[in-house]
């Protein structure tokens, strides 16, 4: 693949929403895109994505029209297979992905960039009790979920911690991206390098 493949990744309410899209309208105008979710949930409260109900989900699915998909908490995610497409022509694709399913992506493309955004415990609670997605049960079922978690040997990590100003937490992964897009190194030659 000649493009670069960024995955965005953390705990519920750490913002990963808010910071892709600062970083989208910063980067307007630079070759990065930003992989559309296909969520069998109702778009809103500020999140963007692609909406398909159960039923429509799994015709997707069964088409292989998915390049990843992984379940949690009873919805389907899907990222679609035009991530293929956009890699192919030398793009740097972004995807809001999940921790648990990182395994698998690797599988499928080894050269991936992880960023795992973080927040402070408190900030996390209060995140999710304010975005009211979800009941109070819900809520603490996904902090339950902020375990730590290991990365396989030789997948480097940039962390980027979102407790303070979306602004600076934003610059930092508009930085990172930026400097993937502007890496004239192959993604093969960086295997094996040491998380950062």
């Amino acid at each position: 693949m000649a493009g670069r493949f960024i995955y965005v990744m953390g705990p519920s309410g750490a913002g990963k929403d808010s910071l892709l899209g600062y970083a989208r309208k910063r980067l307007l105008g630079e070759p990065v895109l930003f992989a559309h979710r296909y969520i069998t949930r109702p778009s809103g409260n500020g999140e963007e994505h692609v909406a398909l109900t159960v039923e429509e989900f799994a015709v997707r699915s069964a088409l292989g029209l998915f390049a990843l998909e992984w379940s949690s908490h009873a919805l389907h995610y899907g990222i679609g297979i035009e991530l293929d497409a956009w890699l192919a022509r030398g793009c740097t694709v972004v995807v809001n992905g999940s921790r648990q399913h990182l395994q698998h992506t690797l599988q499928r493309y080894p050269h991936t960039e992880v960023v795992h955004v973080d927040a402070a415990p408190h900030i996390l609670e209060a995140r999710l009790g304010a975005r009211a997605r979800e009941s109070a049960e819900q809520v603490a079922a996904r902090l339950a979920r902020r375990a730590p978690f290991s990365l396989p040997d030789g997948v480097r990590c940039t962390t980027i911690d979102n407790s303070g100003s979306l602004e600076a937490a934003g610059e930092a992964l508009v930085g990172f991206m930026m400097k993937e897009v502007a890496s004239g190194e192959a993604p093969e030659s960086r295997t094996g390098s040491a998380p950062r």
